[in-house]
């Protein structure tokens, strides 16, 4: 099954430590993501983005000196990229828009701008019931999540660990990641990195880096008339479930299960069709559950299921193939990134790391503190 919409360009801007403005950073995805295409600013008229001002695309089209006639600049944090590409098939099938930009750039490790926690209105009942207690933000409340997840199922930090060990190795296959060239990872390296917020250390968080990325969408009857092979949007579905963790009722069932369901269901998927998965990793945690919610595993199974090399080069789940946030890049909000790996593995882009015969991938994000989940099934046009 089909939209009938297709991605038709993908890039990276500049990622690492760029000390370069979020706008330059932006203009970079944006048209490079467009060359790609073998489009031009002229042919934009949908914008969607955030992380620049109060009114980001508003903002971004100014820069560019386009005039669009759709934008969307929901924060739902790092699942925001994937709700674009919904939001953006339903305007270009509604013929509100016929190509749209969606992009982010984030230059939070030259601008020194990551920090722990904020203000909050009194409100708010993170502020009542939560920062109190000083938590890390949000690095805390994953740690929460793993705890329950282990005391509910089972399990160690050691093999929570696969999952930052086996990004590794995806990474050292990518000359474009952070940690490209700096070695392989063992379980021990992660579990005897400085603690945090216990179970989780050093080794079990996401990087913090400049970048960020562009796609560019447009119908698919168009898209085969352009420069690069289409990669079809196939399903999507998403859900939002909570702000704080103060009313979650259970911290091991995220609402990423519904997302993939409907996502699958609009596509006409199983778990079995999907050649490639990439998914938010800010915390080996995130990456497990996602396991899990999109049925690659039963409930409670993550981590026996990751073991013995499973989701690493040549494993069988190629999973994370960039080296995902915790060993390739992460600008603060990662989605993005996802959706441009799982282009590029479709169009067999990907040279050392490319998954062979890739047809399917997923591409599912997770923002907040498990709040916001989008899942993306994208397919390869033959």
């Amino acid at each position: 099954m089909s939209t009938g919409v297709a991605i038709v360009g993908a890039a990276e801007c500049d990622l690492g430590v760029t000390e370069k403005s979020i706008l330059t950073l932006q203009t970079q995805a944006v048209t490079r993501a467009l060359a790609d295409a073998g489009l031009t600013l002229a042919d934009v008229d949908g914008i969607a983005t955030n992380n620049i001002s109060r009114f980001s695309a508003t903002q971004l089209a100014d820069y560019l000196g386009v005039v669009p006639t759709w934008t969307e600049s929901t924060f739902a944090g790092g699942s925001a990229f994937e709700m674009y590409v919904a939001r953006a098939v339903q305007a270009i099938e509604a013929g509100q828009a016929s190509v749209v930009v969606i992009s982010f750039a984030s230059n939070q490790r030259s601008a020194r701008s990551r920090k722990m926690g904020g203000v909050h209105e009194a409100w708010i009942p993170e502020a009542q019931f939560e920062e109190p207690y000083d938590m890390l933000y949000p690095l805390s409340y994953y740690a929460m999540a793993a705890q329950s997840y282990m005391h509910r199922y089972g399990g160690t930090h050691e093999q929570l660990a696969e999952i930052a060990v086996a990004a590794r190795e995806w990474a050292l296959l990518n000359p474009k990641a952070f940690r490209h060239g700096k070695g392989s990872l063992t379980a021990a390296d992660i579990t005897g990195s400085t603690p945090v917020s216990s179970p989780l250390t050093v080794g079990d968080c996401c990087l913090v880096t400049d970048g960020g990325g562009a796609i560019v969408l447009t119908s698919l009857e168009r898209a085969r008339s352009l420069k690069q092979k289409p990669v079809q949007v196939l399903g999507y579905g998403e859900r939002t479930t909570n702000t704080s963790f103060t009313a979650v009722a259970d911290l091991s069932v995220p609402g990423a299960r519904g997302a993939a369901k409907d996502a699958f269901a609009r596509a006409g998927i199983t778990i079995a069709d999907v050649d490639v998965t990439e998914v938010y990793d800010s915390f080996t945690i995130t990456a497990a559950l996602s396991l899990e919610a999109l049925g690659h595993c039963g409930e409670g199974e993550a981590l026996e299921f990751i073991q013995d090399g499973r989701l690493r080069p040549g494993g069988a789940l190629p999973f994370n193939t960039n080296g995902g946030g915790l060993s390739y890049c992460h600008p603060g909000q990662y989605g993005i990134l996802l959706l441009i790996e799982a282009v590029r593995q479709l169009r067999g882009e990907c040279g050392e790391r490319q998954v062979a015969d890739a047809e399917v991938a997923v591409a599912h994000g997770t923002g907040g503190i498990l709040s916001t989940h989008a899942t993306v099934v994208l397919g390869a046009d033959r």
